[in-house]
């Protein structure tokens, strides 16, 4: 193999490396650096300037500094815990080197009386003669050490001086690699080559220098092998062949005119936007992307009941029981008496399973609920045309790429998602996928009004809520931990569910991570059905379920938590036809940013406002609340910072896909970046 010319080179295991042994390897892999090319991504954070050497009557004490001296005298103390210590001098003065916890052989090796040798380290200063304790960098060639040494973040168990010297071999051996983009993107970067582009991020001189060419070339190589990799997708996805559903118009406007609710204009075209692609002879493959509470779900199931119509079979996965049962009933009341609907539940009879599989295979089923179980080997269809995917954030790109096989030729894909999330991360997460979006809530549905209350109010918050159950209605109380924290500021919920309980005896509920599956079904139901008042709970309520009668929510810690996620937990409220409420409990000791959180939440409802907001905030890592499987986690590339980037990306690739250019050159690019386990027969 040439390492010049093959990027394979890169992709090589860490032992290929000098000075990398199967213990610096696994302390490396530790932080998710499993070959060369992860390397290359852990910046330098600062450096040492060693470039200078100083004479001993110059040193300063306490600062790091290069000297060249030479060994004089050695000191091996016979007494245990006592230095090793060797006399040293140039022409200016005196310097002792003392080593800690060395052996003699290893430093007469390093420090040869009588010759020169230049040392580098920290000056201290002892009994009135300088002194260098367990000097690192030491070297017959001063040229060696007086250069600029990064400083990185660095694993425990491996040194600066080896760290640089992994890098500096990889930077040497960089494999000149083919140029893959176009003179006019070339262009744009002043005509950096991506292997110049790596040296200029690793200088010491080049930290923190995000706006240069070669950081943004590398930015926007980052970007667009993952909008090449979401582009072969869309074009593997689209070759299927399927066969067309025939839409009915007239009966879906029957349907429609019969709902006890109006659909929004952004439900109507998202609804045709979804008609076409069962109406294509290409396989759809859809995100319904939709603030809480725009009204996804009516979407979905109208067009589920087209598909049935046009004779084929709809599943309907939801990520919990709970709300799988909400969307089942919700079809129950709405569909016609001739949809076969059914329910398949981890908790449903041997005998009832059985027959409900055999029903769908023998097409006695149109649609049928459930969990991730409806996709289990077992679970046979006849005729499947349509898979609805709810909480779309459980999946990630290869599960969604898989799960898209996995209908068949004829099953169309369509996937919801009730997080709003600004666009640079939309083109990114989901860009394997066409999207429609519904931003419009329903005009019945009343904005959530929000206050920020001190926890040292409690008991107008308390006033509050007695006059709300008093008037029938019901409350979430949400805290960030289980349990009580030394460490952590946080109320937690089993605290305030003793407290709660106190005060209303017989009326409060308590929810968290522990409680296991079949017990949260059970609480959720009997706060469902009004068995108590009050619900004290984690942020695992989060999940899109409707309680008409909650109209109140109580978040503590608000400061806590991000934007995003607070919109999110907002919208567990206001399902219902009255007056919601959100209070953000905080203490005192706000932080700017945490205040800035706080009263957007208070100045608007506008989920996809928020999330923007959110990310300036925050940052892209963080703003969807929690750790979202397949989100492509960006080593230099900013979705604030370089939305120009991300825009450019999505305006070449539409060039390329325009002109079908074969996209072989770009194939270092996507191989490097790690993501041919999806598309890995690219040319």
């Amino acid at each position: 193999m040439n390492n010049k010319t093959n990027y394979q080179y890169l992709l090589s295991d860490l032992n290929s490396l000098k000075g990398v042994g199967l213990k610096t390897k696994n302390l490396l892999k530790k932080k998710n650096i499993n070959n060369l090319f992860d390397l290359l991504w852990k910046l330098p954070k600062s450096y040492t300037d060693r470039s200078f050497s100083s004479k001993i009557k110059d040193l300063k004490i306490g600062e790091v500094q290069t000297v060249t001296i030479i060994p004089q005298k050695y000191n091996f103390p016979r007494m245990r815990n006592l230095p090793n210590r060797v006399s040293c001098k140039d022409e200016t003065g005196e310097i002792d080197c003392i080593f800690f916890n060395s052996y003699e052989g290893y430093v007469k090796k390093i420090l040869p009386l009588g010759k020169e040798i230049t040392v580098s380290g920290k000056i201290g200063h002892f009994r009135n003669r300088y002194q260098l304790t367990n000097p690192k960098y030491v070297s017959e060639d001063s040229s060696i050490i007086q250069q600029i040494h990064n400083k990185y973040s660095l694993t425990e168990g491996i040194s600066e001086k080896l760290y640089n010297k992994i890098i500096e071999q990889i930077i040497k051996n960089l494999p000149i690699l083919t140029e893959w983009h176009s003179k006019n993107i070339l262009n744009k970067f002043g005509n950096i080559s991506w292997n110049n582009s790596i040296k200029e991020l690793h200088k010491a001189e080049n930290i923190g220098k995000y706006k240069n060419n070669f950081y943004q070339r590398l930015a926007f190589d980052e970007i667009f092998s993952t909008f090449l990799v979401n582009s072969e997708i869309r074009k593997k996805i689209r070759k299927v062949k399927k066969k067309r559903k025939i839409i009915n118009i007239k009966i879906q406007n029957s349907f429609i005119n019969k709902l006890s609710f109006s659909l929004t204009s952004d439900q109507i075209k998202s609804l045709k936007e979804i008609n076409k692609d069962l109406n294509s002879s290409n396989k759809m493959f859809r995100l319904l992307q939709g603030d809480v509470g725009s009204g996804k779900t009516i979407v979905a199931l109208i067009a589920a009941l087209n598909t049935i119509i046009s004779g084929f079979q709809v599943t309907f996965m939801a990520p919990t029981e709970i709300l799988a049962r909400q969307h089942y009933n919700l079809a129950k009341k709405i569909f016609p008496k001739s949809v076969n609907i059914e329910l398949i539940s981890g908790k449903s009879e041997y005998k009832k399973k059985k027959e409900i599989l055999n029903n769908l295979e023998n097409n006695n089923i149109n649609i049928i609920f459930g969990t991730h179980a409806v996709f289990q080997k077992k679970v046979m269809f006849n005729k499947l045309g349509l898979i609805i995917i709810d909480e779309q954030h459980k999946f990630g790109v290869n599960q969604r790429k898989k799960l898209s096989d996995k209908g068949g030729t004829d099953c169309d894909v369509l996937l919801m998602t009730a997080t709003p999330i600004p666009r640079t991360l939309t083109m990114t997460i989901y860009g394997d996928m066409d999207i429609s979006i519904i931003r419009e809530k329903p005009k019945n549905r009343k904005p959530i009004k929000t206050y920020s209350k001190l926890e040292s109010k409690i008991e107008d918050v308390l006033k509050f809520i007695t006059k709300e159950i008093g008037l029938g209605n019901q409350i979430f109380w949400v805290c960030p931990l289980i349990d009580e924290s030394k460490k952590l500021d946080h109320s937690s919920v089993t605290e305030k569910f003793q407290y709660l309980k106190k005060h209303y005896p017989n009326q409060v509920g308590l929810l968290h991570g522990k409680t296991n599956t079949d017990e949260k079904e059970k609480i959720l139901n009997n706060f469902l059905k009004k068995k108590f008042q009050i619900l004290v709970s984690t942020t695992i309520i989060e999940v899109g379920i409707d309680f008409p009668n909650a109209n109140v929510i109580i978040i503590e810690n608000a400061n806590k938590f991000g934007l995003s996620q607070l919109h999110q937990l907002r919208g567990r409220v206001g399902r219902g036809d009255t007056d919601s409420t959100c209070i953000l409990m905080f203490k005192s000791n706000l932080s700017d940013n945490a205040k800035k959180r706080i009263n957007i939440l208070k100045e608007t409802n506008d989920g996809f406002l928020i999330s923007e907001e959110d990310m300036k905030i925050r940052g892209f890592g963080d703003v969807l609340g929690f750790k979202q499987s397949g989100i492509k986690n960006f080593k230099l590339a900013d979705p604030i910072h370089n939305s120009d980037l991300f825009l450019l990306a999505e305006k070449e690739m539409r060039r390329i896909e325009n002109s079908n250019e074969d996209i072989g050159k770009f194939k270092p690019l996507i191989k490097l970046y790690d993501r041919a386990d999806i598309i890995n027969d690219i040319a």
